[in-house]
């Protein structure tokens, strides 16, 4: 993925746009929230982007960083995702991009991948259904080439595995 800053554009508009239907403003630090958001490269959480905002010199509070999450999901300008740990974890949207997830239960890394012949054997099975879609998330849980060779306990595979709510 590619590292973005934005400038006041659509992000920034869309925001501000939809605070603005709810009646909320758009605040200094909400805007910096989104400035670091697209200068994610990769995805992240609540607490994670807190800390790069800290060590940026932002005096922004975790419940601003949550609260201001919380609005970017329903604004739909970042997506939340689960991927079998005990917290969310977020990455910013982009309208050039789709990618599915390769989830290692070991070591937790996540490995982003695009397929057109995956997309399109997704839409080939929508049309014979007479399906509408309109959003999927295809995610893939195991472990990594690292992890592969490592000695892992069956046990803790076996737990977290239960624990993913599909």
């Amino acid at each position: 993925m590619r590292k973005t800053k934005i400038e006041r554009p659509e992000e920034q508009q869309r925001f501000e746009t939809f605070l603005r239907s709810r009646q909320l403003k758009l605040t200094g630090e909400r805007l910096e929230l989104v400035e670091e958001v697209f200068g994610q490269p990769h995805h992240f959480d609540a607490d994670q982007l807190h800390m790069a905002l800290k060590q940026k010199g932002k005096a922004i509070s975790r419940a601003t960083v949550y609260r201001t999450l919380d609005l970017l999901v329903q604004c739909g300008l970042v997506r939340k995702s689960s991927f079998g740990d005990q917290y969310a974890h977020y990455e910013a949207v982009r309208s050039d991009e789709h990618h599915d997830h390769l989830i290692c239960l070991n070591c937790d890394a996540i490995i982003e991948f695009f397929r057109a012949d995956l997309e399109a054997l997704q839409e080939q099975i929508c049309r014979e259904f007479n399906f509408k879609p309109m959003h999927h998330s295809h995610q893939i849980f195991g472990l990594c080439q690292a992890c592969q060779g490592k000695t892992t306990d069956d046990s803790v595979l076996a737990h977290r595995l239960s624990q993913l709510n599909t």
